[in-house]
């Protein structure tokens, strides 16, 4: 399936340095991933989908508007509050 010169190519392309004596390694390696792989392709049993395998409903909630502080409330302890904002000094 897979040979030690595409191994050698793969790893150019990588820009990875392999030694010598790791291809052999690499080369069997890459062929047991490649058999994996082929394994998996040949499934031919029922297929699960896999976005609700907890079956959980929809989990969010309505959005309800609750009151709130007065914007003067929220602003007195600000230095410098200009036109009911909260000053942001930039960053540099």
């Amino acid at each position: 399936m897979i040979d030690k010169q595409e191994i050698m190519d793969i790893a150019l392309l990588s820009k990875l340095h392999i030694d010598e004596t790791e291809i052999d390694k690499l080369t069997d390696e890459m062929m047991n991933i490649i058999k994996f792989a082929d394994t998996i392709n040949g499934y031919d049993g029922e297929v699960q989908e896999f976005d609700n395998i907890n079956n959980l409903s929809n989990v969010f909630r309505d959005d309800e508007v609750k009151d709130s502080y007065e914007q003067s409330e929220i602003l007195k302890n600000v230095d410098g509050g200009e036109n009911g904002y909260f000053p942001v000094k930039k960053k540099v």
